[in-house]
């Protein structure tokens, strides 16, 4: 029926994109800044995982294949990436 991350078409709250994407132009530049800094060291650290257990290439390539087949999990994965900056960005810039 109705799960927590069902508003992609909800006009009066957006979608958790829409809504990082607004609160990122309009937060503090500083706060921001460190939030995006801690983002891509995460992503570095889980490359750098990854790359122990596979090569370059087949990292890449389950990556694409991850993306592009979209799956439900995926979709509320990515969401809750949204969620979760949101949430660091909005409790640091109080």
């Amino acid at each position: 029926m109705f799960g927590l991350f069902d508003d992609e078409d909800d006009v009066f709250t957006g979608s958790p994109k829409s809504k990082f994407m607004d609160i990122v132009f309009n937060a503090n530049n500083d706060v921001v800044r460190h939030q995006l800094s801690n983002f891509i060291e995460r992503v570095a650290a889980m490359e750098m995982m990854l790359c122990e257990s596979m090569s370059d290439g087949e990292m890449e390539k389950r990556i694409r294949n991850t993306v592009l087949t979209a799956s439900p999990e995926f979709e509320d994965t990515v969401r809750s990436i949204y969620i979760e900056l949101m949430g660091n960005i909005v409790t640091q810039s109080e």
